[in-house]
């Protein structure tokens, strides 16, 4: 089916309508858009500047998807956005385009972004994610797989979430939080690890038991960082996915991980 665009919505020369494809009343998707088959845009939604959006995205009210960089280094270019399929940026959500010329912030496939939350330049989020509402996302963050962070929750420019971990609600995170685990506090600490999430997510006995044994390698045993590591790495379970995730995380980390509490 074609586009269907209300009277009252603006969409500018250029951008790029898939099938079936709502637009509602005072919308606005700029030339440099593309939408892909079956995105809906509400009322008072926007997607502007050099935007890729996949299929059966929806924009809610008052939303703007792909705007222009808060980095005061912005010097001109085409930055840009992309955006996977299946995703949903509820009321007054805000994702901003990257900062240089040619760079993109990215953001994957099934996200939920709740009210009023924010993801800026640069920054990377994967698959399945949630965040809820008022989460704010500096410059050049990276978020995986199935993360969840909690209402207001903030994170550090640079800062990385690993798979399957939890940022608290109000929590503010100033170094990486490692997959499978849960920080709270400001600044955040780790507390857990998220047996809850993992187990909605189809993890099974065996493998919640390895995740736990991490946990209290890097966070029980008093080892300091490069004691804990080698740890794991010794571990008769350390070529499981979970151990490797883990250990991988770590040995990229600029900032340093989140302490435990």
């Amino acid at each position: 089916m074609a586009a269907s665009i209300h009277p009252t919505a603006i969409v500018e020369p250029g951008a790029q309508l898939g099938p079936d494809v709502e637009i509602g009343a005072y919308a606005f998707v700029g030339g440099g858009v593309t939408l892909g088959t079956g995105a809906r845009l509400h009322h008072h939604a926007s997607v502007e500047g050099h935007t890729s959006l996949g299929a059966r995205c929806e924009i809610f009210p008052y939303a703007c998807i792909g705007g222009k960089t808060q980095d005061l280094k912005f010097k001109g270019g085409a930055p840009g956005l992309r955006v996977g399929e299946g995703n949903v940026f509820r009321e007054y959500v805000t994702v901003h385009a990257a900062t240089y010329d040619g760079d993109h912030t990215v953001i994957g496939s099934r996200n939920t972004v709740l009210a009023y939350s924010h993801i800026a330049h640069d920054c990377v989020v994967g698959d399945d994610c949630v965040m809820s509402n008022g989460t704010m996302l500096a410059g050049h963050v990276i978020v995986e797989d199935h993360v969840v962070v909690g209402g207001y929750g903030g994170v550090h420019q640079f800062c990385r979430l690993g798979a399957y971990a939890m940022l608290s609600a109000t929590a503010k995170l100033v170094q990486d939080l490692p997959p499978f685990f849960i920080a709270d506090g400001t600044p955040a600490v780790v507390r857990a690890y998220n047996k809850v999430g993992l187990e909605r997510n189809g993890y099974t006995g065996a493998q919640l038991d390895r995740v736990k044994q991490i946990f209290r390698v890097l966070y029980r045993d008093g080892l300091n960082r490069s004691q804990a590591l080698a740890k794991l790495s010794a571990h008769p379970d350390a070529a499981t996915e979970e151990f490797q995730r883990v250990i991988a995380f770590a040995e990229k980390s600029d900032r340093g991980l989140a302490p435990g509490a």
